[in-house]
């Protein structure tokens, strides 16, 4: 029997080349959902969509290209997919990255803070009216458990006193923190915005790192971590499952919800930080801030 869990709604994954986003697409897919992929590479896009195409045997997969480090492009993005489709019952913000030497973005902006927090916050934002048009939409962050490590320190945002793989964590901190004032501000609008820790998952995220540290993750991961199919359980989960209808503003780890750290539930730490990233990408020129 076909499965149809999905059929008329429309979900968009960023990093969905590769990994838990590649495999989050095609269970997607298996259940009738029409999903675009955001990929970086033209051809490793068109290769995935093909592939998942074949598995699923649907034909409602596409992709579209953005390099998600630049706000330009995000803008491209969101109206590219705007052009294109009236609605969006799914966002997953999956894509992100490590690095272990700090570097800028095209927008001068720390490369891991850029893409793990900026991104989906102006990708979501600048996509939030298709979303809010849509019924029982859903908005899903994917974060990790190292922002149990991070702290939101707003005179150090980019790293600019210290830099490693805490860096990583606080830009995994500010997902959730992003997850819970958004949350806030949709009260009433029928979306709902929940984040989650995917686990340890073998795929071909920290390879951007480079070094010691990345190449012992290369060797240990494949022994101790997840599957990106296994990893993926949770994303589906939340976009699917009928058992999280009305459910907003939560972390989730294995499907169930649990307690993020207790940085993660400042309010007054997720405004501000809210606020400060409107600025960094430029919500306020000219275009409207939720209220």
């Amino acid at each position: 029997m076909i499965n149809t869990t999905m059929q008329d709604k429309i979900c968009l994954i960023t990093g969905g080349t590769n990994g838990i986003g590649k495999s989050t697409a095609q269970a997607l897919a298996e259940m009738g959902a029409t999903v675009v992929i955001v990929g970086r590479n033209a051809s490793k896009a068109a290769q995935v969509v093909e592939e998942i195409r074949a598995l699923t045997g649907s034909k409602n997969v596409a992709y579209l290209l953005a390099d998600l480090s630049s706000q330009r492009d995000v803008r491209r993005l969101a109206d590219e997919f705007k052009s294109k489709y009236q609605y969006l019952h799914v966002l997953i913000n999956n894509a992100g990255a490590a690095n272990l030497q700090r570097q800028l973005s095209v927008d001068r902006i720390e490369m891991t803070f850029a893409l793990n927090h900026l991104a989906p916050f102006l990708l979501t934002n600048l996509l939030l009216d298709t979303i809010k048009a849509s019924s029982m939409a859903r908005i899903i962050n994917v974060s990790s458990d190292a922002h149990a490590f991070g702290k939101i320190e707003f005179d150090n945002l980019q790293g600019e006193r210290a830099y490693g793989f805490k860096t990583y964590g606080n830009s995994k901190l500010a997902n959730i923190l992003f997850t819970i004032e958004l949350a806030h501000r949709l009260v009433g609008t029928g979306v709902t915005v929940n984040a989650l820790h995917p686990g340890l998952v073998a795929t071909g995220f920290g390879k951007n790192t480079g070094g010691v540290i990345a190449s012992l993750f290369g060797i240990i991961a494949p022994l101790v971590a997840l599957s990106p199919a296994k990893g993926a359980e949770t994303s589906i989960y939340l976009a699917s499952s009928a058992s999280v209808d009305g459910i907003t503003g939560k972390y989730f780890y294995k499907s169930r919800m649990i307690p993020p750290a207790a940085q993660a539930t400042d309010f007054a730490v997720a405004r501000k930080l809210w606020d400060v990233s409107a600025e960094m990408v430029h919500l306020a020129d000219g275009l409207p801030l939720l209220i």
